[in-house]
Parts: C-alpha cells; structure tokens; sequence
C-alpha cells in the first residue's frame, strides 16, 4: 500500500534513497530476512559511520551514513512487499533513528570545537526539525483517500498489536518511544495545534517541509563531513531550526483550518 495517494504524492528531497531501498527490498523478498532484520543493519550502518568519525575517516563516515539512510527506508519497503506491517517494526525503526542522531552529535562533539551544551542544543534542534516534518506528513497521510494510517496524528495510546506481533512488545516500545519523543511532539502541537484541521498541503509546501527530513539532515551532515566542515555541523543545525518559525507560518498564513 503506498502511503500517499497519487494527487498527494510530493518530491521528497529526504526520500532519495527510495529506488535503491525498493531494489533492495525487492531482493529480500523471498528470502527469512523480516524488516527488522534491515532496521538492524541501518543501525550497524550508523555505528560503522560513528566509528569513521572518531577516527577522522570523514568520507567514509559520510558514505555509510547515506548508506544508513537508503537502509532505513528499506525495511518499510520491505514491510510492504512481504505484506508484514508492524508496530514493532515502526516504533523500533524510530527508536533507533534518535539513538544514532544522538550518538552522531555527541561523536562530532567529541573531535570537534563544540561544547557539549551546544552540542546537545543542536541535536534537539534537529529532532524539532524532524517532527515538525513527521507530524504535517503523517497529518497529510491520514487525509489522503487510500494513503497509510499506520502512523496516527496523535500518539497517545498504545495500537493493538497487528497480526504477528505481542501485544506486550508493542506496548514496552510505544512507551520508550513517547518518552524519547514526547517532548518534540508537544512543542510542535503546541506551535501548530490546529494543522490537522487544515485541508491537504499542496505538494510544494511539502517539498519544501522535507528538507526537515531524516534523510535529507543526514544528507547535510554527511557533505559537511566529506568538505572537512565538522566544526561547523552543530552550528548549522541550531541556525537552520529557524525554518520551523517560517513553514509554520507559511502554513498557519495560506492554509487555513
């Protein structure tokens, strides 16, 4: 099932790896490989890219952080191609996409010029900036006419597990998920509470939203290190939070609840 309906599908700038985690996802298809197994492999992607770093290898960090990146769309490809959807899969794959993020920061911190302060600002900065795209995409899913409701507006309470999947798992990761997440969720709520009300985002604005992708910020993160810019990543990520205040603007000024 695709997650947007034709007329509602938009250039996603953080969704470049799609037809390489297609292609990937299409070779695992007949074979014991389960989507968790892949969200596995993205975070041994990310550890490798963290390992680069420390050891000042900044292309190679650069290109297994691309590579996570591609494999972390793979498992939900995978997920739809063998017909397995699973909360497990998709409160695991987020858990371990701030995990990394905050590990990816507190790398740079640790061989470059910022300060821890600065550091742990920046990688706040940049789950806001995350969410901010999360939450007008999956709003924008939930209204488009087929699209996947998998993810819901508003996480506050635990999905009955799907088939194939416990109950109790399913809770225990909804919960590390809300206590990881939550914050980020109530600040942006709270900036747009009435977004979900609005009729459907036109494809430009959320074309312009993704660039507050994952994908897209590990894009960055990772041309910044292949240019030998690390000292200046965290700085980057604080000044570029200040998008948020003019895509909520934009939004809240032109699409109207």
């Amino acid at each position: 099932m695709s997650k947007l309906a034709a007329e509602d599908k938009f250039l996603d700038l953080s969704d470049y790896g799609r037809p390489f985690a297609k292609l990937f996802a299409n070779q695992l298809k007949n074979t014991r490989f389960t989507p968790i197994h892949v969200t596995m492999l993205f975070g041994v992607s990310g550890l490798i890219a963290i390992y680069c770093i420390l050891k000042n290898h900044y292309f190679l960090a650069a290109f297994f952080i691309i590579l996570k990146s591609i494999i972390d769309a793979a498992d939900g490809e995978l997920s739809r191609v063998k017909n397995t959807p699973s909360y497990v899969g998709r409160y695991l794959d987020s858990v371990f996409d701030i995990v990394l993020n905050f590990l990816f920061f507190m790398t740079i911190c640790y061989v470059s010029k910022p300060t821890f302060w600065m550091t742990f600002l920046a990688f706040f900065c940049i789950q806001l900036q995350g969410t901010l795209y999360n939450y007008y995409y999956v709003i924008l899913r939930n209204k488009s006419i087929g699209g996947d409701t998998t993810s819901k507006i508003f996480e506050n309470k635990s999905p009955r597990a799907l088939p194939g999947e416990s109950q109790k798992s399913v809770d225990i990761l909804f919960k590390i998920y809300t206590i990881v997440y939550g914050v980020f969720d109530k600040i942006i709520h709270t900036l747009d509470s009435d977004a979900y009300k609005a009729k459907k985002f036109p494809n430009w604005f959320m074309t312009i939203v993704s660039l507050y992708g994952l994908g897209f910020q590990l894009l960055i993160i990772a041309g910044m290190l292949s240019l030998n810019l690390i000292d200046y990543i965290v700085t980057f990520f604080i000044i570029y939070t200040l998008l948020i205040i003019v895509l909520i603007a934009i939004r809240k000024t032109i699409f109207k609840t």
